[in-house]
């Protein structure tokens, strides 16, 4: 079951802060990661809440073909990672901004890949259009919120990564595979509902 609108406000950061951090397995020890963002898209649907998620991309760089949340790295005019949330979403999806009403915030997210993700949570309420960006991203799906959050949707999975042993949240969907630092910032949500 969603949990209530206020139930998840309550739960978020009300500022970005490095107060509380999430470390992905590998992530520890990167000493200079690369500042990003992410918004993690909440749609209000009349049947319930649902998530917003794209696919990169195969020949993409970093993550290729991963499920993944709008966002990217943090650009020099940037003023916040709201700012940055904001803008990748309208570059790689085609979100205008007057579409998502910001929540709050989730801890920093240190992926084994060497970024510090600032998970920025929005919520968006129909009528709006998406437009993916054919270089970045291939598809654009939903997924219930439900889903996600349900601990029983959340396995632990592991690779042999770099010469160590790496451990990851994985929540299959269907034929999308959502695993990595994607699956990660669910759990780091599903954690807090639980204890606020």
């Amino acid at each position: 079951m969603s949990p209530s609108f206020e139930q998840l406000r309550r739960s978020l950061l009300p500022e970005p802060s490095s107060a509380e951090q999430v470390v992905e397995d590998g992530g520890a020890g990167i000493v200079q990661p690369t500042p990003a963002a992410v918004l993690f898209p909440i749609v209000q649907r009349a049947e319930g809440y649902t998530v917003l998620l794209t696919q990169r991309t195969d020949h993409l760089r970093d993550h290729a073909g991963q499920i993944s949340f709008p966002g990217g790295r943090v650009d020099a005019e940037d003023v916040s990672p709201q700012a940055t949330a904001l803008r990748e979403t309208e570059e790689e999806i085609g979100l205008a901004r007057q579409h998502i009403e910001i929540c709050g915030y989730l801890p920093q997210y240190h992926t084994g890949t060497g970024f510090v993700v600032t998970p920025v949570v929005g919520l968006i309420k129909p009528p709006f259009t998406v437009r993916p960006d054919p270089f970045e991203v291939a598809e654009i799906f939903e997924v219930p919120l439900a889903f996600l959050l349900d601990p029983a949707n959340h396995q632990r999975h592991s690779i042999f990564l770099r010469g160590a042993l790496r451990h990851y949240y994985a929540m299959p969907y269907g034929r999308h595979f959502i695993w990595g630092a994607t699956a990660g910032m669910i759990h780091s949500l599903s954690q807090r509902l639980v204890v606020s």
